[in-house]
């Protein structure tokens, strides 16, 4: 026995010993990998008196290296990068991603790339307006009803947002409302859409909106369908 083991050459047991750490490494997640995912970019700092309208960039896809035992610690729902925006006025600013300071992630893990490198994001000063709140009906109430009117209230709201795109607004839609086959007046809660990311109601709460449904006269449903008037 021991003359067989004395004619292995010393370099193939480095070797074996090698490649069998190496097995041992992968079979228990040491082995580096890499792994790619996006991570949000979440604005903050900006000054009160302004909107953002538009940013180049609404994720960094990133790569990350480390074994699987490190790379399976990362929570890449978790992750967020903040990109501080304080001071910057209305116009472009253009931000350098600096990801190693600003996100923490296990031991045995790094970044080894993202992209975007840098961010512009466009900002424009804030304004207010009111508009009137018009309903965007669909359909027809049933056969021998008619629709009478449609009322909105508040007919007025407040809106905010990025000034251009604010004073540009006169009135707003509600959501539809489909009056397919009524019988009777309804009282309906909607939503009003601005139609923009970049403006919003200043109330968030719905609006109310009054249907008027009425029977059509039977004198009048005659008239109207060309039917010859009874025998008197």
């Amino acid at each position: 026995m021991a003359r067989r083991f004395s004619n292995l050459h010393f370099g193939s047991l480095l070797l074996a010993l090698a490649i069998a750490f190496f097995l041992w490494g992968i079979a228990h997640g040491l082995g580096a990998i890499e792994r790619g995912f996006d991570i949000p970019v979440e604005i903050h700092g900006a000054d009160d008196s302004l909107v953002v309208t538009d940013q180049s960039a609404v994720d960094i896809n990133v790569r990350v290296m480390g074994s699987r035992a490190a790379l399976r610690n990362v929570e890449s729902g978790k992750l967020s990068y903040l990109l501080d925006v304080s001071g910057q006025k209305p116009g472009v600013g253009e931000y350098e991603v600096e990801l190693s300071s600003r996100i923490e992630l296990p031991g045995g893990a790094r970044f080894v790339s993202h992209s975007p490198s840098r961010i512009q994001i466009r900002m424009e000063r804030r304004g207010r307006k009111a508009v009137s709140v018009r309903p965007d009906v669909e359909g027809e109430p049933a056969e021998g009803y008619r629709l009478v009117g449609v009322r909105v209230t508040p007919g007025r709201v407040w809106l905010a947002g990025a000034r251009s795109h604010v004073m540009r607004l006169s009135e707003m839609l509600t959501e539809p409302i489909d009056v397919s086959g009524l019988t009777e007046s309804q009282q309906r809660e909607v939503r009003a859409i601005t139609g923009s990311g970049t403006v919003w109601m200043e109330d968030e709460k719905p609006v109310t909106v009054h249907i008027d449904i009425e029977a059509i006269p039977v004198a009048e449903g005659d008239a109207a369908t060309g039917a010859e008037p009874g025998p008197q």
